[in-house]
């Protein structure tokens, strides 16, 4: 193995790589006030953003999960990596080469493992696309061609050719010092009695990228009919390809998803192509799996689907029985989302590939633009089985559509969808209301290792946020100025990484104190108060961060000066009070200059 990366290599990641822009990557991030950045959490499951990006101090933190910590920590928990993989992938962005400990620049063969699979996906679709333009791929690209897409569409997707020989990816890989256990571990290649062979052999080739960009995976489509195999075959589940939460077309549809609050789900990796050449340029497929719980989780985060931001979701669906079927499935899981879920259904069964083709882009757009609710679609697709003509077959209707109803989350739609129901079953609203029942969705409970008193808490938040700024009143504050254990405790680590000083600033600060916290717990709580920003109404971030440490010393100044009230009036009674005096004098004078300056005065 090689050997540690240098500690200057990894400050250097660190200072050249962007929190915002690389989080931005998976989640959708709006202002937040006091310089920080808001989203929907990653990590857990959230209806209100409580996922916090400080990018002037390099932080993260969920107020809701209490999971924190800096740009690596973040690449190293959401993409599954170990600390060297997370730096070398920063690293890669950034354009830096890493120089190691004992290991000079790093070899191929030392790199970390996901660095090493992704680069021979890198390299394999590189390789898929150059066949594209063999004389055997002449039946690919007529694939491509029937279905409208010229040579720059399969460009612009990456779309590439698996020669039809057992072994002419596996070559190529090796050729390039890619090993048998590399390719084996990365699904490109399969195992056989006399060895590996080509996973895809005679097929066009989709490469599936992640968020990032980076080449994951494959979805191969067969084209000819000595081809045994499924009509579409994907990479299978390995260390970087997980197929329950990637989304085909994603890493181009990213940012207009964002922007547009909306998400199209279509089927296929043609109906990608065809939509995005038709203008909808926020449409993504599922990659050889139904759509679940993990592409909601991902497809939340940049919509930012919280209460008060809703966009939309639309799932296209044939309007035959299997796609009900798929409505209604898409309707189980439609609870999760905040977001209004639509249905777009082409009446004669055409998918936005064949719709394209044989009506033109603006059929693709009007599909779109046509949506129906899902709940109207899911209700509408049970009624649709039964004879609404009889009584029986009228109230067997209203039995089963009832429950979905009753499903629906939101409470202020649910009463209006009774209402509709009563009105296409052709019934009395207040039977349909009375069948329907409700239920109210429970609010969610957000957890915060919250500091109870707002005064230390804020102190607190000053001296880890703006340490210069403070750096001359900190010195002053001791450690009975805490009431809150966990305050104090914080306090203690503060203290022993030195104290707020002129030049201490960003994470190698933050890491000092976190580095001197006794406990994760501790260690939990400063991240979380490095980057909660400071109140909306403070003005002056480092004006509000100096007044917080005045008014700390204030109140901590006035418990002192009870209990020198109290020995004065003790010594009042043995006739020996000067001293005491004087003290009380000198403490309420600072006191009063303390006051000045922590509202705004001094």
């Amino acid at each position: 193995m090689a050997g540690r990366i240098r500690d200057e290599d990894v400050a250097e990641v660190r200072e050249r790589a962007r929190i915002d822009d690389v989080v931005r990557e998976y989640v959708t991030l709006k202002p937040a006030g006091g310089g920080s950045m808001k989203g929907l959490c990653p990590f857990h499951d959230e209806r209100s953003p409580s996922f916090h990006v400080t990018p002037s101090r390099g932080m993260w933190y969920c107020f809701g999960c209490g999971e924190g910590g800096d740009l690596l920590s973040f690449i190293q928990k959401i993409d599954h990596l170990s600390f060297t993989e997370a730096v070398e992938k920063l690293a890669d962005k950034v354009g830096l080469t890493l120089q190691y400990v004992d290991g000079g620049v790093t070899p191929n063969k030392q790199q970390g493992q996901r660095k090493r699979l992704v680069e021979a996906h890198k390299s394999a679709a590189k390789f898929y696309q150059e066949q594209l333009s063999s004389p055997e791929a002449e039946t690919g690209r007529n694939f491509l061609t029937e279905r409208g897409f010229d040579a720059q569409a399969a460009q612009t997707f990456s779309v590439g050719y698996a020669p039809q020989g057992w072994d002419s990816l596996t070559k190529h890989l090796k050729g390039l010092g890619f090993t048998e256990e590399e390719l084996l571990a990365g699904g490109l290649v399969s195992q056989g009695n006399r060895g590996v062979y080509d996973r895809f052999r005679g097929r066009l080739v989709w490469p599936i990228r992640d968020l990032g960009g980076d080449v994951i995976g494959f979805g191969a489509r067969k084209l000819y009919e000595d081809d045994e195999g499924p009509k579409y075959l994907n990479t299978p589940e390995t260390s970087i390809y997980k197929k329950s939460s990637v989304l085909y077309g994603l890493d181009i549809a990213r940012k207009e998803v964002s922007k547009e609050q909306t998400a199209v789900i279509v089927e296929g990796y043609t109906d990608v192509m065809a939509a995005h050449l038709a203008g909808v340029g926020t449409a993504v497929a599922t990659c050889g799996t139904a759509f679940g719980t993990e592409h909601i989780k991902v497809l939340r985060r940049l919509l930012m689907d919280d209460d008060r931001m809703r966009g939309q979701v639309i799932f296209t669906f044939d309007g035959d029985a299997a796609g009900q079927k798929a409505a209604l499935r898409a309707f189980e899981e439609d609870q999760r989302f905040v977001s209004q879920t639509f249905v777009a259904v082409e009446k004669s069964g055409l998918d936005p590939c064949d719709l394209r083709l044989q009506h033109g882009d603006s059929a693709v757009r009007a599909l779109i633009e046509n949506k129906v609710p899902l709940f109207e679609f899911a209700i509408k697709s049970v009624l649709s089985q039964y004879d609404l003509n009889s009584s029986e077959g009228r109230v067997a209707a209203l039995q089963e559509s009832a429950p979905i109803v009753a499903k629906i989350r939101d409470s202020t739609l649910r009463p209006e969808y009774s209402r509709r129901l009563a009105g296409w079953l052709g019934m009395d609203p207040g039977t349909v209301i009375k069948a329907v029942g409700g239920r109210s969705a429970q609010p969610t409970s957000v957890k915060r290792s919250t500091i109870g008193a707002s005064v230390e808490r804020e102190a607190l938040k000053a001296a880890l946020q703006y340490p210069e700024a403070v750096s001359e009143w900190f010195g002053s504050v001791e450690e009975t100025a805490f009431t809150h254990d966990k305050a104090s405790a914080v306090f203690q680590a503060i203290v022993s990484a030195g104290g707020p000083q002129p030049g201490r600033d960003g994470m190698p600060w933050i890491d000092a104190v976190l580095a001197a916290a006794p406990d994760d717990d501790i260690r939990s709580t400063i991240r979380e108060l490095a980057v909660e920003p400071m109140p909306a109404e403070a003005g002056t971030d480092e004006r509000y961060a100096v007044g917080m440490i005045a008014r700390l010393l204030e109140i901590d100044s006035a418990k002192r000066i009870e209990e020198l009230r109290g020995q004065l009036t003790r010594a009042e009674e043995s006739g020996d009070s000067t001293e005491i005096m004087g003290q009380l004098f000198a403490l309420e004078t600072y006191r009063r200059s303390l006051q000045d300056i922590a509202f705004g005065e001094g």
